[in-house]
Formats: structure tokens, sequence, C-alpha cells
């Protein structure tokens, strides 16, 4: 019964390999060898242990064999093997095998955070094509052979003076002298060796014409000196050689003061430019009701001698007192530093009698149209001159204050004192005279120019 059995299952597990046999034309598949029945032997029985009969065994169940899940589905052959047939050569052996390998050497960035590449500057740009080869397609010519090619090269002898003090060469005895030119040869024009060629003359040392002097005037080198001259005087003319003129009366005033009421005045008026000046000056005094004491006109010629003073010379006439005297006269006038207007001058008359003047004034301004004047003055004579009562020495002094208003630059009325005094022998003539020698007055007046 139990071989049946076991026939049943062999049959049901080779039917699938069967229907493949069948069903796939041109393939020949092997066929499972079918084992043979086994043919178990009768069980011994063992007396004296009951065991089931054989109706129990027989009406036991037996388990149904489970079913082929591939039952019924063609399986495709097993791809054949490309190296069937092949002579396979055997794996190269590990050159390593057996060797201690040492541990791979650790990350040194293993867990910093690395910074993200720099983005490409030039990522998105439009890149012009590199310029074309401008030999590109030509032949070149050969490099040139070199023609000391395969030549013995000889050594240079080694110098027979090096490391030895070599003695300056003696001067030469004919230097500076002027060679005379050799004769010309008997033999010249003939058919011999080319005759040289003559010596050219060179003229001795210190004989070379000097270079032209330099100007400043370049211009006359392309036009003619004549022309450039007539237009830089234009140019001085309309740029600073210009004529003006200017009359100009500092003091105009009356005096009031011990029994003597009178007038002075001092001014001066020019013409000419900033160089070339015509002056002529004129002062004065007297009483109300009488003639002028005193009365001079001087006519000067004026040149700048620097950006502050003039000197001036000319003659000084005198119309008072009598009798009336002529001088020469020279002298300077500027502004000397810390703004003081200064004048000296120096006279000699036609009698030979010498005299000088000295004045100074300053003006301090107190604000921009009330200015304050002191005003100094002194006469000084050499001789003593009895017609017109000065005497040698200091003959007078003058010292003043004034003080103006500028109802304009040009015009400015002023009030102040001043004190007149006669010295020395100049007092003595005039106390003889039965003048005061010293006089002390309330001014007042007018200074204006245009």
């Amino acid at each position: 019964m139990i071989a049946r059995i076991v026939g049943i299952v062999v049959a049901a597990a080779s039917a699938p390999v069967a229907a493949q046999h069948h069903h796939m034309p041109g393939m020949t598949m092997p066929m499972p060898a079918r084992p043979a029945d086994p043919k178990p032997a009768a069980a011994p029985r063992r007396a004296g242990k009951a065991g089931p009969t054989a109706q129990a065994r027989r009406a036991a169940p037996k388990a149904a064999p489970a079913a082929d899940p591939h039952a019924g589905h063609m399986t495709a052959a097993p791809a054949a093997d490309p190296h069937a047939g092949h002579t396979m050569a055997a794996p190269a052996a590990d050159p390593h095998a057996g060797h201690t390998m040492s541990a791979p050497v650790a990350d040194p960035h293993a867990g910093h955070t690395m910074a993200a590449p720099a983005a490409d500057p030039h990522a998105g740009h439009t890149m012009s094509a590199p310029v074309a080869d401008p030999y590109a397609g030509h032949t070149m010519a050969a490099p040139v052979a070199d023609p000391h090619a395969g030549h013995t090269i000889t050594v240079p002898a080694a110098d027979p003076h090096a490391g030895h003090t070599m003695a300056p060469p003696a001067a030469d005895p004919h230097a500076s002298h002027a060679a005379a030119h050799p004769a010309a040869g008997v033999h010249a024009g003939h058919g011999g060796a080319a005759d040289a060629a003559p010596v050219a003359s060179v003229p001795p040392a210190g004989d070379a014409p000097p270079p032209p002097v330099p100007h400043d005037h370049y211009a006359e080198r392309l036009y003619p000196a004549s022309d450039m001259a007539r237009a830089r005087a234009q140019m001085m003319r309309e740029g600073g050689a210009q004529r003006f003129h200017q009359v100009f009366l500092n003091i105009a005033e009356a005096r009031v003061g011990q029994g003597r009421d009178g007038y002075r005045w001092d001014g001066e008026g020019w013409y000419g430019g900033d160089i070339h000046r015509a002056v002529v000056k004129s002062e004065g005094e007297g009483d109300f009701g009488g003639r002028p004491e005193a009365a001079e006109v001087q006519a000067l010629y004026s040149r700048a001698i620097g950006p502050y003073f003039d000197v001036q010379a000319g003659v000084r006439h005198d119309l008072r007192p009598s009798p009336d005297r002529t001088y020469a006269t020279i002298g300077v006038e500027g502004l000397a530093p810390y703004w003081f207007e200064v004048e000296a001058a120096l006279f000699l008359s036609t009698r030979g009698d010498v005299s000088g003047r000295l004045e100074a004034w300053y003006d301090q301004r107190l604000t921009q149209r009330l200015v304050l004047q002191p005003r100094a003055e002194l006469n000084l004579a050499a001789q003593d001159d009895a017609a017109t009562r000065v005497g040698r020495g200091l003959a007078s002094a003058e010292l003043g204050l004034r003080l103006r208003y500028e109802v304009a630059r040009e015009f400015a009325p002023y009030v102040g004192l001043s004190w007149e005094a006669r010295t020395g022998r100049s007092a003595r003539l005039a106390r003889a005279a039965g003048d005061d020698p010293r006089v002390l007055g309330l001014v007042g007046g007018v200074r204006f120019w245009f």
C-alpha cells in the first residue's frame, strides 16, 4: 500500500516536466530519472507490545501532496554558457596575498563644513574665439645653418699682462699743437696708391665763436625785431603803462589862535604812469586880510625806484617872502614801513644857500570813515639868512593832529590842533622882527583829491 502511494506522488511531480517536453517544439528537455520503487521489508513484529492493527492503519487518512506552483507554465530553457568548451586561464595571484595592509589614513577634513566652491566669474559669458594664428598655412624658411658648425674654435691665448700694474701711457708731446698739412706729393696723379684725403682744418682751442646771447624775446626769431618792439610797447600801454593824473590837497585849512588868524595850504598834482611822472607841488601860509607870508612852487620829475618810493628832482621857486629865491631840489617820497607817508628834500639856492625839509604823517583809521592823522614837519638850514629870518640849524618845527571824517574817499572835512615853533637863531630873528616864535592854533579845513 505504501509503495502505491509513493508512486502516485512521483507521477504527479513528473507530470509538469513531461508537459514541458511535449509543448516546447525543438527543445529536448532532460527527463528526471525515476527512482525504482522501493520494496521495504516487512517490519518485524515485537512480541509483548501491542501496536495498531493493520485495519486501523488502513483506516487512517493520508495527507495529500502540495500542488506545484509552476504546473502548466512554460519555463524558458537556461541560456547557453558562452564560455562552454573554453579553457579558462587561472585568475592571477593576488600580489598583496599574505601582506599586512596598513589602515587607510583618516580623512583630515572628516566632520568639517567645507565652503561651497566659488561661482565661476565667466559663467553665462560668451567667450570670444581665440585669435587665428597669422602664420597658419605659411611655409616658414628653415633657420640659417651655423657657419662655424663642425669647426674647431681656437681658445684665445692668455693675456701675458694679466695681474700686472700697467704704467699710464706717456702724454702726447704734440697734443694741442696744430699739425701742418703734408705737402702735396710729387707723385700725385701717378698710378700709385690713392692719395690720402686732406685733413679738415681744426681751429685752435679757444678760437671758436661764442653762442648767441639768449634773450627773453623769443618771437624775434620769427618776426622782425622792430615789429615786436612796437607790439610790446602797445601791450605795455594797454596793460600797465597808461597815463594817469591826480590833484591832491592834503591841507587846506584856516587857523585861529593867539591873535593870529590865518590860512595854510599844502598839496600837489602829478601826471604820468607807474614809473615816470611830472609833479607840481605848492605850499604856503598867510594872515587873513594880508598877502601870503610864504609861498613856494616846485616843478619835479619823479621816477619810481621801487614798489614804494620815488626819487624826485627839479626846481623850487619861492614867491614869498621877498626877495624871491630859486633852488635846485632833489629828494625822495614814498611809503615807509608801518604805513608812514614820508617826504625828504634837499635845496640849493642860486646864492649857494643849502637847506632841507622832512615831512611825515600817518593815517590812523578809527572807523571806516573817521581817520586821525598826526603830522610833523622839520625845516633845516646850513647858514643864516637874515632876509628870510632863517637861522642856521633847526629853523622851525610844526606838529599837528587832525581828525577827519571821510564823506567820500575823495572828500573829507577835518578839525585839529597845530603847534609851530621857531628855534635857535631863527627864534631870535623872529623876536627881533616883532613876531612870536611859538604859535598854537585851532585848525579846520578839508582834504580832497581828484
